[in-house]
């Protein structure tokens, strides 16, 4: 009769540890929205500007990037995803679209490299808007996941 009991519980068990990394499986095709909210203050050197913005930036574990930014009080005509931490300029990675007055879209297909997703992890990604007042950018938010 033991025997029978123990034979009975391992296709539970087997059923148990096959759900578990089903579940496992689906958390990492998850993704992170990060809002974000646009200042002149978190420009690099800090700008002092009426202007604002927020929106949500979506960074999803394949590494695909998507979302928006809104603005307002600025005649936009750049936006983009940058690498630096906080209190420093870096690159371009990703050019925002204006999709239309004062929305500003991330392209669809973008996506991060694998060393580009390791700074993003370490908040090392920011967002900004540039205007012809600051070419350098006017607004900008640190995207922290």
């Amino acid at each position: 009769m033991n025997a029978i009991f123990r034979k009975s519980r391992f296709p539970f068990a087997a059923a148990t540890l096959t759900a578990g990394v089903l579940t496992a499986g689906i958390g990492t095709s998850m993704a992170a929205e990060l809002k974000v909210m646009l200042s002149g203050t978190q420009e690099v050197p800090s700008v002092s500007t009426a202007a604002s913005g927020n929106g949500a930036i979506t960074v999803g574990n394949d590494r695909s990037v998507s979302g928006s930014v809104t603005t307002s009080g600025i005649s936009g005509t750049g936006a983009h995803i940058h690498e630096a931490a906080a209190g420093k300029n870096g690159p371009v990675l990703i050019s925002l679209t204006k999709t239309s007055d004062g929305l500003w879209s991330v392209p669809a297909g973008s996506k991060l490299t694998d060393a580009q997703y390791k700074s993003y992890e370490a908040g090392d990604l920011y967002v900004n808007v540039h205007s012809d007042a600051y070419k350098g950018g006017e607004i900008r938010a640190q995207m922290k996941p």
